[in-house]
């Protein structure tokens, strides 16, 4: 039994190191800033401290600060040799029993995905998130715990690996939840499930979460997430509080090849994205034709500021990432209001080579 009391008595959620561990070979490690650049921030990082004493800032205040600091530092750490990797963050109940239909298949979609070269983080619990972990194995899982007022230990397969990160406050473990995976899918679970879920959308909507595919898995016949797509259509997109297009951020299914289908193909061609000022670069596995990048123009002039979409090379403010430079680029300047249809253009892109393979990492 464990308690948000029993904070203390976890290294890794007060920030300290609990294992070391070395950086795999077969993985590049994460972009880093030039030295100037790094010292700013950590000079600002300094100076931020330095105010809180000025402004009276409260003890408890600062005990907030201090673990959410901590906690995130220790969670960049276990996650960084692991960054470039492509990895699935699996919500849903921890009170779903085994023999359940919703459990069996988050085993058989951690399976699936970990037979493609992807890792799959989920809350480390039991339930649906030890499912995930079964399914992908002790080698491809991650874990992000939580410490609660009642019972939350880590499931077997994920307890006391290097890759497991204990944490005492929600929004920091769903800052990292969101952070580090390249793909969602939502099995039926509580409010913690829906809350998760919400807030995955919501980040895309808005603009505050790099693309990634959302799949919501409703057991076969279910209607838990069926119930969930009804209300958006029914009461949220019926008195205009979403648009039209926010449909196309997420898919809802029952089927876990549809899933695993779906979390593939957006990466099929299309492979990152970043800003480069007010210019969005859209990384692809693949050059694109001329006629087909005339035939995006056509069909997505509506989400473009101004200009056109251009494929162009990696610009020179992208150097801080040699290892992505090979890769042809896409660049326009996005009205950043139209995530649903920059969605759709992804989705276009993947449709220029239907038949392309999907890589683990990178293309």
């Amino acid at each position: 039994m464990s308690s948000a009391d029993d904070f203390d008595k976890f290294p890794e959620a007060r920030g300290e190191d609990v294992k070391e561990r070395p950086q795999p070979a077969d993985e590049p490690a994460d972009s880093v800033l030039a030295g100037p650049q790094k010292a700013d921030l950590l000079d600002m990082l300094q100076r931020s401290i330095e105010r809180l004493e000025k402004d009276g800032t409260t003890r408890g205040d600062l005990k907030i600060l201090n673990r959410t600091l901590r906690e995130l530092r220790y969670a960049f750490k276990v996650f960084q040799p692991y960054r470039r990797r492509r990895k699935v963050t699996v919500f849903g109940s921890a009170r779903t029993p085994p023999e359940r239909a919703s459990y069996q298949q988050a085993v058989e979609f951690g399976r699936a995905m970990a037979r493609h070269g992807w890792m799959v983080i989920t809350g480390a619990g039991m339930g649906i998130m030890e499912a995930g972990h079964v399914g992908a194995g002790k080698d491809l899982s991650m874990g992000l715990n939580i410490l609660l007022p009642f019972e939350q230990s880590a499931n077997d397969v994920i307890e006391g690996d290097p890759k497991l990160v204990t944490m005492k406050y929600f929004f920091t473990r769903k800052l990292m939840f969101v952070k580090e995976c390249t793909a969602v899918v939502s099995l039926p679970g509580g409010f913690g499930t829906l809350d998760e879920t919400a807030e995955v959308l919501t980040l895309l909507q808005t603009g505050k979460q790099t693309m990634l595919p959302v799949v919501l898995l409703d057991e076969p016949g279910g209607n838990y997430w069926k119930h969930f797509g009804e209300f958006i259509t029914d009461t949220l997109l019926a008195d205009e509080m979403i648009s039209p297009q926010d449909q196309a951020l997420y898919l809802i299914t029952d089927s876990v090849e549809a899933a695993v289908e779906e979390t593939l193909n957006f990466y099929r061609v299309y492979h990152s994205m970043r800003y480069v000022g007010d210019t969005l670069v859209l990384r692809v596995c693949q050059k694109l034709s001329d006629q087909e990048v005339i035939e995006l123009n056509d069909s997505f002039s509506d989400i473009l500021v101004e200009g056109k979409i251009e494929q162009v090379e990696a610009l020179p403010e992208e150097a801080n990432e040699p290892e992505l430079a090979e890769l042809p680029r896409l660049k326009l300047r996005f009205d950043r209001k139209q995530l649903g249809r920059l969605r759709m253009l992804i989705n276009r892109i993947n449709d220029t080579c239907p038949t392309c393979e999907v890589s683990s990492s990178s293309c």
